[in-house]
């Protein structure tokens, strides 16, 4: 199991640890570093900066979200990025949900959204492939557009720059049971939102056909420390955001994961607190139980001991979001 840096996105502006933890993880070992996007700062951006500072860790995008650019848009971006990385970057890619795709990017959540993550990850295909003109039949990205408010002039072209890599490897950030069995279908990988690594029965039948060689590439936040429960108190404000604030009562994925974990009580009553204006009480209410189980917190023996389960089952890469230096170096000689 490959060791990553996860390190998310900005909040009020950018974090100034960040450059220096994507190089510790390099010196320590680590085989990739991953960068993110909410409704703030890019993805990519912060990833090119890290990346003209690294020379040998692998770029990854965990993840860029599909409704913030055009399928061609965001392969130049990748496309650029690897010739500029010396061939180092991942792309990963989610969908998000209807609240940001509506409510941030001001365009409709797709009505079918595993048909539109298909079209879209065939344009990308296409595009670093560089076999010819790029062209689908599709329904929500169509190449070129033929729709009704279109000229009707749009001509299929092919990307002026060569691809360094026609097989850069595209990982996809899904939720549902369907959208992940997709995922081993048309993707190299899999960027799970939670991961636990004593239930793997959650997942055991969307990955029933996940092909030799397919990545799953969870995040989980890490911090050594000597109280576990402080520890775990940054995971369950992650938790009670995504939960109770990234989603609709009547249509957040977030939520219906965790109960699909078990804990389905539990997620609508944060949903319930959230709502309500009532935030730390909605962070109060993360089950102990759930925040620990997907992430590393504790004395370095107890997180030696809870790696182990990590390590046995199918992840290839743990993705972790650790606040310091000590953290992944102590991951970095456990993993060893």
């Amino acid at each position: 199991m490959r060791l990553g840096l996860a390190l998310g996105y900005w909040g009020r502006g950018p974090d100034p640890r960040h450059l220096e933890l994507a190089r510790e993880a390099e010196r320590l070992g680590y085989d990739s570093v991953w960068t993110a996007e909410a409704w703030g700062s890019d993805a990519f951006t912060a990833l090119t900066w890290i990346a003209a500072h690294t020379s040998r860790i692998k770029l990854g995008t965990g993840i860029a979200q599909m409704a913030a650019r055009t399928p061609t848009a965001t392969a130049m971006h990748a496309l650029t990025l690897d010739h500029l990385s010396g061939g180092r970057v991942l792309l990963g890619l989610g969908l998000s949900g209807p609240q940001v795709v509506e409510g941030w990017y001001g365009r409709p959540f797709p009505k079918s959204p595993l048909t539109a993550t298909r079209e879209y990850v065939a344009v990308i295909r296409q595009v670093l492939a560089r076999k010819g003109p790029v062209t689908v039949d599709g329904h929500f990205h169509p190449h070129p557009y033929q729709g009704p408010d279109g000229t009707g002039l749009g001509k299929p072209l092919k990307p002026i720059t060569h691809p360094l890599r026609a097989d850069l490897p595209v990982l996809l950030g899904a939720e549902g049971p369907r959208n992940i069995a997709q995922t081993t279908r048309i993707a190299d990988g899999w960027l799970p939102l939670y991961w636990s690594p004593t239930r793997p029965e959650v997942y055991r039948e969307s990955l029933a056909d996940a092909p030799d060689g397919f990545l799953i590439a969870p995040m989980a936040r890490a911090v050594v420390c000597d109280d576990v429960a402080e520890g775990l108190l940054p995971v369950k404000a992650m938790l009670g955001f995504y939960i109770g604030g990234m989603g609709h009562a009547a249509k957040n994925f977030h939520a219906d994961l965790m109960a699909r974990m078990g804990f389905a009580e539990e997620a609508r009553q944060v949903q319930r607190l959230f709502a309500e204006g009532r935030r730390e009480e909605a962070v109060l209410a993360v089950p102990d139980a759930f925040a620990d189980e997907i992430s590393l917190v504790g004395p370095r023996e107890r997180i030696a001991e809870r790696l182990e389960s990590w390590r046995a089952g199918p992840v290839t890469d743990l993705l972790v979001t650790a606040p310091d230096p000590r953290t992944l170096r102590v991951l970095a000689e456990l993993n060893a």
